[in-house]
């Protein structure tokens, strides 16, 4: 099982509910110091954003989304139905709390204060992956620059911008400015309407389905347990906490960990003061003529493209809708008739693979990572950027449940604040 690091007096057993790279990566380093662990989880591994996503390891692109231009464009959005970024006129209230919270804040201190708290989580992220590939999750990796694409260089500078005040706050940033024949020979898909790119050095992508499937098995591998099983309520009892399903007899353990996604409110929403809402993306799969090196941003649409399985994978789209409701074609037709004009040698008639997935949102960008009651913590409301920070939020909350004592890196996301504190 790897060194043993837990303290005396430290959980032996613990329930993660969720099977997703957060939930998973809990229940490793959990392991790894000694803790024995099962995991729960509604509809199984990788079944919820996970799957799905771009599959971008990028610490140097994890921008907030409560940035003050998003309310200018969402605005906008409640009038356009194809926009990147949509809201549904039929919100429901709890929604509508949501988006009072987060309009509050999209304002600049609140977006510099999400930005500096991500800082030590994307200074590690990559060493975790790297903890986690060195012992049992055998899954493919792949170092490459994240390549921004535009059609002047107006909107390049203004990314550039945006880049500089994530460094102003702390976080190393590698950017190389690409035009003509450098552009096309690292995107050569990119159509005569680009002419302006951004080389962001120094990330990763993975084919996200299957490096959580190979954390899970890795996992098992390792003692654990995970079953199907829907839980409907975590608490504190006795000398441990107790985990209740929906049907069934109650389970018992030392200490549990919610990391259910989008559903986090909906399972721990009594005990913590910030909501988490599901910011559902889509993605689709689409052949292509010429082979893409590395992943591809389109800033001005909102679209990330990745290599997979020999195709590309398109990811795009937020919008505020209920976890539970199916995919929207008019928001697939969207995508592709936004990145169309920008990429060629791509056959979008022939997408497949089609997908939609809550991404849980936080109203003031910062994830919830800590303990809300005695033995009960959870790890959620990571975003977009689940995924990066899926690993190190595992290794940082384990350090806290075996020994007690809160890492300074975990200060800023307490699950406990209020909205924007």
């Amino acid at each position: 099982m790897g060194s043993v690091e837990r303290l005396d007096g430290g959980p032996r057993s613990a329930i993660v509910v969720g099977a997703g790279i957060v939930g998973l990566s809990t229940a490793w380093f959990l392991q790894e110091r000694g803790v024995d662990v099962t995991v729960l989880d509604r509809t199984g591994v990788a079944a919820g954003a996970s799957w799905g996503n771009a599959g971008w390891i990028a610490p140097a692109l994890t921008l907030p989304l409560n940035s003050p231009a998003v309310v200018r464009y969402g605005l906008r959005a409640l009038l356009d139905s194809t926009a990147p970024l949509h809201i549904p006129l039929t919100a429901d209230s709890a929604l509508g709390v949501f988006l009072m919270q987060f309009v509050a804040n999209c304002r600049r201190s609140s977006w510099n204060r999400a930005v500096r708290a991500n800082v030590p989580l994307n200074d590690e992220s990559l060493e975790a992956f790297d903890v986690l590939l060195a012992n049992g999750v055998e899954a493919p990796v792949t170092d490459a620059p994240i390549t921004a694409l535009f059609r002047n260089t107006e909107a390049a500078e203004r990314m550039m911008h945006e880049l500089h005040s994530f460094e102003t706050a702390g976080q190393t940033t590698s950017v190389t400015a690409l035009a003509g024949e450098a552009l096309r020979e690292q995107v050569p898909l990119a159509s005569p309407a680009i002419t302006a790119a951004l080389s962001v050095n120094g990330q990763r992508f993975i084919d996200p389905g299957r490096f959580v499937h190979a954390l899970g098995r890795a996992v098992v591998d390792r003692g654990a347990t995970i079953c199907l099983l829907e839980v409907s309520n975590v608490q504190s009892s006795g000398s441990g906490v107790t985990v209740y399903p929906r049907s069934g007899k109650p389970l018992t353990a030392d200490t549990a960990v919610i990391a259910t996604g989008a559903w986090l409110s909906r399972l721990a929403g009594s005990q913590v003061r910030v909501p988490v809402q599901a910011g559902r993306g889509y993605s689709f799969t689409v052949p292509v003529d010429r082979p893409i090196p590395g992943p591809i941003y389109l800033p001005d649409v909102r679209v990330a493209c990745t290599p997979y399985q020999g195709a590309l994978r398109v990811s795009g789209t937020m919008e505020f809708r209920d976890p539970y409701e199916p995919a929207i074609p008019a928001r697939v037709d969207a995508i592709v008739s936004s990145a169309k004009p920008l990429l060629e040698g791509v056959r979008w008639a022939d997408r497949d693979d089609i997908w939609v997935g809550p991404r849980p949102i936080t109203p003031d960008g910062r994830s919830l990572i800590g303990e809300v009651s005695r033995g009960v913590y959870v790890a959620g409301g990571h975003g977009m950027w689940g995924l990066a920070h899926g690993p190190v939020t595992g290794r940082l909350l384990a350090e806290y449940i075996t020994t007690g004592k809160q890492p300074e890196a975990l200060r800023e996301f307490d699950p406990l604040r209020r909205t924007g504190r």
